[in-house]
């Protein structure tokens, strides 16, 4: 079968016993063990000549199950979770901040890398840095599966990319995102950071393909004059991607948008060409309404008649002198109008 049966996670928000009550349990029966391991040296010495076997192994025994017990104190920050994970089986997630104490043999969550990849890793970021890449983001690494459910941004690099009309064109987005299902976020994606970086970077390239950078079709959306519905979608369809792994997609906006370089000097001849002829539109528009008015006004008030010719001949000479870009010279008639 080619259906997805994978059922998705669900978080289950649970409670866990206070870290403070325990915290004093936990001394009061470290105090008393140590206290019957003394008891039962001494009391045996002075009874019978050597420590008490019984009360002895006893003391010794408690020992490790206390140290144990301790494991169990953790505490989370405002806005963090811990994801309970006991043999595999998931019991649930703590939101609740302040110090709390669960059973010890919850698991803690993937070990953390050596010393030695912590190196490899730092170098590979400085390698980037020095290329003139972006650097590689951080990776904060909270431990005993506890994960921040403050809002994160992903500001992402820029992309080359065809828009609708195939003009290759830069772009790029930030990405305001948070976790929002912990058991998802933890059980349903290999690693949710990793996931969001990838889906990001792919939803930005499948919007940039849907549009044109401008000069639509009427009413059509484009890039660049339609942000905030680009903008919009942008989240949307995010949305749609990151739900399977627990994130909330809180904002998402263009940052840069541009043509390629290798077309950007031709795009910008072409807009320099349509800014000259809409202003020469709007020019002739207006001198054509100032002739008519012209004209009416003459006619209206009987000035002066004049009959097709001469008033073709004063269209001319008025549009020549609206529409003209160099400065006009008027001519002084001393005969009659039709010498």
């Amino acid at each position: 079968m080619n259906e997805d049966q994978t059922i998705p996670n669900r978080e289950r928000v649970v409670t866990v016993h206070n870290g403070w009550i325990m915290l004093v349990l936990l001394i009061c029966l470290t105090l008393g063990d140590i206290a019957l391991l003394v008891y039962s040296i001494a009391a045996g010495v002075e009874a019978v000549g050597h420590p008490l076997v019984s009360l002895f192994v006893l003391s010794l025994l408690l020992l490790p199950v206390i140290i144990v017990l301790w494991t169990g104190l953790f505490s989370l920050q405002p806005n963090e979770a811990r994801v309970l994970l006991l043999f595999g089986e998931y019991r649930g997630t703590v939101r609740e901040s302040g110090f709390h104490w669960g059973n010890p043999f919850y698991s803690n969550g993937p070990r953390q890398g050596s010393f030695l990849a912590q190196m490899a890793e730092a170098q590979a970021k400085g390698a980037a840095g020095k290329a003139g890449g972006a650097p590689m983001p951080s990776r904060k690494t909270l431990g005993r599966n506890r994960i921040s459910l403050r809002a994160r941004t992903l500001n992402g690099d820029r992309l080359k990319v065809n828009d609708k009309r195939g003009n290759p064109i830069e772009i790029a987005a930030v990405v305001v995102w948070r976790v929002e299902d912990t058991a998802q976020a933890v059980f349903d994606v290999d690693d949710f950071e990793k996931y969001v970086e990838m889906q990001s970077e792919s939803a930005l390239r499948h919007l940039a393909s849907q549009y044109a950078y401008d000069h639509g079709e009427e009413n059509e959306i484009t890039l660049r004059s339609n942000v905030e519905e680009v903008s919009a979608a942008l989240q949307k369809e995010l949305q749609e991607r990151l739900a399977r792994a627990g994130v909330e997609v809180v904002e998402a906006r263009l940052t840069h948008l541009a043509y390629a370089p290798e077309i950007a000097q031709a795009m910008l001849r072409r807009q320099q060409a349509e800014a000259v002829i809409a202003a020469r539109q709007k020019i002739v528009h207006g001198a054509v309404s100032m002739v008519d008015m012209a004209l009416k006004e003459l006619a209206e008030k009987q000035v002066v008649t004049l009959d097709d010719e001469r008033r073709a001949a004063m269209v001319s000479n008025l549009m020549v002198v609206l529409c003209g870009e160099s400065e006009v010279h008027p001519v002084v008639n001393t005969g009659t109008l039709y010498t």
